[in-house]
């Protein structure tokens, strides 16, 4: 699993954005302060926010640079300071790559794939529960060895459920994490996703409902879904 450090002050941002990155398969850890940034354990990818309460972001990154458990660790910054001296400062700084808000959940995961493929750092991408195998870099899925396309919401849905294997996920905690909504009327559109889902994977009894509450990954066949199945995370090299 790819661990993620948010240094981010604004809490409705913070909130918004953590939720977001973990419907596509990352682990994430939130501080608002430069002081929390610096005591917080390493992480692969630090996301971070230049204008924090503490200390300057670019003063941070060079503090974080200076930490031996962070040296290898990919840092972006995400600000809304878009002036060519301030991407110059926060690049020599230390920083992998600079993004100015706003920017898109999808735009900032594949900044973060393109940082960690160009840093070559070893970690933990692929998500297995029973016959299913997940690559969170390059959003590929396998399904009993075969390859199994699916669309932008099917992926972070089967990543929720991954992360989860064996555990009734509620509708609401997928609605919020796909969606990012709790809303009552896109419980027929989450019932779409996972029709659909069941039946690209192919696998019965995999997926399985659970009355009233929600969702589960189940084994892999049996009339009565058998035991859960676990999940595992394995190293690759992006």
């Amino acid at each position: 699993m790819i661990k993620v450090l948010l240094v981010e002050d604004d809490v409705r941002l913070a909130d918004a954005l953590a939720g977001a990155l973990e419907a596509h398969g990352y682990e994430v850890d939130q501080v608002r302060t430069g002081a929390s940034a610096l005591a917080a354990p390493p992480a692969d990818v630090v996301l971070l926010d230049l204008g924090l309460p503490d200390m300057d972001g670019i003063e941070l990154c060079r503090l974080l640079r200076e930490r031996q458990d962070f040296g290898d660790t990919a840092v972006i910054m995400v600000t809304a300071r878009g002036r060519q001296r301030d991407r110059v400062l926060g690049l020599r700084s230390g920083a992998d790559d600079y993004v100015v808000k706003p920017l898109g959940i999808e735009e900032l995961c594949a900044r973060m794939e393109a940082v960690l493929r160009r840093t070559r750092k070893r970690v933990d991408t692929t998500l297995e529960a029973g016959p299913v195998r997940v690559d969170l870099i390059t959003r590929t899925v396998e399904c009993e060895g075969r390859p199994v396309e699916l669309t932008r919401k099917e992926f972070d849905l089967l990543v929720v459920l991954l992360r989860d294997a064996g555990a009734v996920v509620s509708r609401e905690h997928l609605l919020l994490r796909v969606w990012q909504t709790a809303w009552p009327g896109t419980l027929r559109t989450l019932e779409v996703h996972i029709g659909t889902l069941r039946s690209k994977l192919g696998v019965p009894r995999l997926i399985q409902t659970v009355r009233g509450v929600g969702y589960r990954l189940g084994s892999a066949g049996g009339p009565h879904g058998g035991r859960p199945v676990a999940a595992s995370a394995r190293a690759s090299r992006s």
